[in-house]
């Protein structure tokens, strides 16, 4: 898609959206893919990263509605695509599926969580 994966795969300071609760749980959700990539057949390891990713998202999109965010239904269906994708899945995971998580999580915050950068409340 376009931004580079880091390696190894952990958050850092370049995917800031610079409010704090989100980055903190921005910084999980690289941790729950972490451990599923470590560990592709540990289904508990799964259903932690999938039950994160859905508190994050209802977590981003409430501070959307409440900052009146106008990109708020285009980027609520980005979310619900991947939540489709992501709760289809079984461990073990293939490494195809865990590069797409990788892949998809880089690019939806550099690419279109920075676009809130300032315009949540």
């Amino acid at each position: 898609m376009g931004f580079d994966i880091p390696e190894p795969y952990v958050w850092d300071e370049s995917f800031r959206v610079f409010y704090e609760n989100l980055d903190e749980e921005h910084k999980g959700l690289f941790k729950g893919i972490f451990d599923c990539a470590k560990s592709p057949a540990d289904g508990a390891a799964l259903s932690h990263l999938q039950n994160a990713v859905r508190t994050h998202f209802a977590n981003e999109e409430s501070m959307m509605k409440a900052g009146n965010y106008s990109e708020f239904p285009g980027h609520k269906q980005i979310h619900e695509d991947f939540l489709a994708k992501l709760g289809g899945l079984t461990a073990p995971l293939s490494d195809a599926t865990i590069k797409f998580a990788k892949d998809w999580l880089v690019n939806h915050i550099k690419g279109t969580d920075f676009k809130y950068k300032g315009k949540l409340a």
